[in-house]
């Protein structure tokens, strides 16, 4: 750990995954040094870029002491969805999760307001059952500007500046930052190793009875460099892939679906949200496996129906209530992150 002196209760480790990044991941790295409150430590897992990432980590790493750099061998491709996990836990392993607060699976394509951390770190000390949270992701029409660093002197520049919203719910923490108390994590299992291993997380969190959630507040609100599901083979095929993950998560279909409705109104207009529909479809036809835990697939599809008769909101807030006695009968944690 770095010998600046961070507060007890505010320290946390980023976990990066990242492969051939050179081309949006300084703006990661300056706003993530230009935090407010630093993190304690940064384990950025190089999986095998075979571009100028590794020059980059290399010299920010000689930067800051509290940078540190892990080396996979090159698998030949982007990984998504199991590689992307197997490459974050390359990373946690190096991670002393007693010694800090939050533990936070952070991608290398973002551009985080300074506040970013610390503004988390406030809102979830104001509530102790929450146990995972995040901003929001906004990205730039036509694509991101690639380059250096673009520090923002204004919390709200986002939302002021014509970027477009992902539309991300308010009952989940978002893939690309998920910042998580450490005794959370660890209660829930950390990360599945599949594709929609960033809602089952979450769902999992809730079963628990901690609060999963994410704010659209401009201190908050960060540019995603690269939009959702856009960083293999193009969005339409991410959009597939999203809908293959929610069979795995043995989603409602009547909810999935009308999700996929409501997506068609987002870009890619139309095609984005039958592009889900029929990755969902298409793995139900072949008879692909899904997550085996009966318990919490019922518990997700039972909050699924409930939300598609009153809403979102309303079905989470009668959860997170009716699963408070879940969390307040846990037993007490004495580490760093209880």
């Amino acid at each position: 750990m770095p010998d600046f002196p961070i507060a007890p209760g505010r320290r946390y480790a980023l976990v990066t995954p990242c492969r051939n990044e050179a081309d949006y991941m300084r703006r990661t790295l300056d706003s993530v040094a230009a935090q407010t409150v630093r993190p304690a430590l940064w384990v950025i897992v190089d999986d095998g870029s075979t571009d100028a990432t590794p020059r980059i980590l290399a010299e920010y790493a000689a930067r800051h002491d509290w940078i540190r750099v892990v080396a996979k061998p090159d698998r030949g491709h982007r990984a998504v969805g199991p590689g992307v996990i197997e490459a974050f836990y390359a990373g946690f392993d190096h991670v002393d999760t007693d010694a800090v607060d939050y533990i936070c699976k952070l991608d290398l394509d973002l551009d985080l307001p300074a506040g970013y951390f610390a503004g988390l770190m406030d809102r979830m000390a104001a509530d102790p059952r929450i146990g995972t949270a995040s901003g929001k992701p906004w990205f730039r029409p036509g694509g991101a500007a690639q380059g250096g660093s673009a520090p923002r002197d204004a919390a709200d520049a986002i939302v002021t500046s014509g970027m477009i919203s992902e539309k991300c719910g308010d009952e989940m923490s978002v893939g690309m930052t998920k910042f998580y108390r450490t005794d959370c994590f660890a209660e829930i299992g950390g990360f599945v190793r599949e594709v929609m291993w960033d809602a089952i997380d979450c769902h999992k969190a809730r079963q628990l009875g901690w609060i999963a959630c994410s704010w659209d507040a401009p201190d908050l609100a960060f540019e995603h460099l690269r939009p959702m599901g856009s960083s293999q083979s193009g969005v339409l095929t991410g959009r597939a892939r999203h809908g293959f993950g929610q069979y795995y998560m043995r989603s409602d279909f009547a909810f999935f679906t009308a999700s996929c409705l409501f997506r068609m109104a987002h870009p890619p207009y139309v095609l984005g949200g039958l592009a889900s529909w029929w990755g969902y479809v298409k793995a139900w036809m072949l008879r692909r496996p899904q997550m085996e835990d009966d318990a919490l697939a019922a518990f997700i599809r039972a909050y699924q129906r409930r939300a598609l008769a009153v809403g979102k909101a309303r079905a989470t807030s009668e959860i997170v209530a009716a699963r408070a006695p879940v969390w307040q009968a846990r037993p007490a944690r004495t580490g760093a992150g209880a």
